[in-house]
């Protein structure tokens, strides 16, 4: 299938995920990339997944996206801090690394939509923990010939997380919170993607379903960019020389954001170790250490709340590939999931895994870890990102690899003051995350982002709430049908 109908989809007709049929492989030189700015290795990643879209549309969709959105021209800037390299990937429209693939996501769909001569309106339907959901709703909203449906746990996200979203303006959104977890979120949108019935409804009143989830490929294949640049950036200033490997640290939910990573590595990009950092909710850490995913286990809400997901989608796509392309097998393990909620890979396909590396951080150790490296370095980061931090030390002590590390920094810390100031000094405890947003640009020196400054004030214009079981039903009550 094209990959500008495969983004269309967003899911396959079985409930599969679309994969690339392979990697191809990075065709252009380290040293010329390193001369590069975002945009253009933007372009020369892309071009080689979407390989239906032609020089004109790519560009274009990447000119649209990587713009002054960004608070920063480098688009991901690296930022030395001690021994390592943050990846700050939340310089955009809502301080989340979401915002590097959702800001061309839309662009992406509007082009492939024309080209495909797709007559009826798209309907974004996404599940969130926390920033998927503000992305989102940040690049479609007002996006001609679309519409977008975003639900959320209402008791699982940040405070600032839950405004963003419910503050959001457009008249092609709706945000919808749910009593329930994540997992239940995500889980009710794919049998939503899922019901024929529901589709045939749909497209009798001129609508079809697409996914902005991490479950649709043209959120994947843009996040696969920043690696790329990283490296490049890193031979260009003399702190790699090309071909040195590079560690790289991701805190991990969903599995995109690392699969990303694992895709870069697969096109020859000299990827090291993929350390795999999962909060207390540490399904994955289990799984690279025992070969079985096993969900049936306690949900818990943690500090950072966008890894608390039990069901990480976009491992689908690695089992698929350490299973040797094979779908069947990959449909039988992903069938046990469903019905059992656990799968075990075999021995061979666990050998295939040795690039990985899983750990995780407690809630102390992410708070402990927050407040050390500021205390040494200045330097302040979110829950998210010290998840990952914390886990690299333990990697680091565990196997004393010394190897460049990279470590993907997810979100501002603005966008978790609470947790965050809190684990720098207890007498912040207690009070409310926005009260705290001055008190972090003083310690930080950083000043505070757009996106904070514009939702302070800002009225709630969402305030639908529903059960699990209602969400199809508030689906058609916004659509009108």
């Amino acid at each position: 299938m094209p990959a500008s109908q495969a983004i269309l989809k967003g899911l396959a007709e079985d409930g599969g995920l679309f994969v690339p049929e392979q990697i191809p492989a990075l065709d252009v030189p380290i040293e010329k990339l390193a001369e590069m700015d975002y945009q253009q290795v933007a372009y020369e990643v892309m071009k080689l997944f979407l390989t239906d879209f032609t020089e004109e549309e790519l560009k274009g969709c990447i000119a649209r996206a990587y713009d002054s959105k960004f608070e920063s021209d480098e688009i991901a800037p690296l930022k030395k801090v001690q021994d390592v390299y943050f990846l700050e990937l939340f310089h955009g429209a809502t301080i989340a690394f979401k915002d590097m693939a959702l800001s061309i996501l839309p662009h992406l769909m509007i082009t492939a939509a024309r080209k495909n001569q797709v007559g009826r309106e798209i309907v974004i339907l996404t599940a969130t923990s926390g920033d998927t959901g503000k992305a989102a709703l940040a690049g479609f909203a007002g996006v001609e010939g679309t519409r977008i449906i975003v639900f959320y746990p209402k008791d699982g996200v940040s405070p600032i997380q839950e405004k963003q979203m419910v503050s959001q303006k457009g008249s092609n959104t709706f945000v919808v919170g749910i009593h329930g977890n994540f997992d239940q979120a995500q889980t009710g949108v794919k049998q939503m993607f899922a019901d024929k019935g529901l589709a045939q409804e749909m497209a009798e009143a001129g609508f079809q379903f697409s996914s902005a989830n991490s479950i649709n490929i043209g959120r994947l294949v843009p996040q696969i960019v920043y690696y790329v640049y990283a490296y490049a950036k890193m031979v260009g200033n003399g702190a790699l020389k090309n071909g040195e490997p590079l560690n790289v640290a991701v805190p991990t939910g969903n599995f995109g954001n690392i699969l990303a990573a694992y895709y870069a590595k697969g096109m020859g990009l000299p990827v090291g170790k993929l350390i795999c950092a999962s909060n207390e909710n540490k399904v994955l850490y289990d799984f690279f250490a025992t070969g079985t995913y096993d969900k049936n286990r306690e949900f818990l809400l943690t500090s950072s709340p966008s890894m608390d997901i039990l069901i990480s989608s976009n491992l689908e796509r690695l089992i698929y590939r350490i299973a040797g392309n094979d779908a069947e097998k990959n449909k039988d393990l992903m069938k046990s999931l469903q019905e059992e909620g656990r799968y075990e890979i075999t021995p061979e396909m666990k050998g295939k895994l040795e690039a990985f590396y899983g750990n995780y951080a407690s809630e102390a150790e992410t708070a402990a870890m927050i407040k050390k490296t500021y205390q040494e370095t200045g330097y302040v980061m979110d829950t998210h990102t010290s998840v990952a931090a914390s886990v690299y030390e333990k990697y680091l002590s565990e196997t004393g690899d010394t190897a460049k590390t990279v470590i993907a920094s997810t979100a501002s810390p603005y966008k978790f003051t609470k947790s965050v100031m809190s684990a720098i000094d207890s007498k912040y405890e207690g009070r409310p995350d926005f009260e705290l947003v001055d008190e972090l640009e003083a310690i930080s020196g950083v000043k505070i982002p757009q996106a904070i400054e514009e939702i302070r004030n800002a009225p709630v214009l969402h305030r639908t709430v529903c059960e699990v079981s209602e969400m199809k039903e508030s689906v058609k009550k916004f659509l009108g049908i």
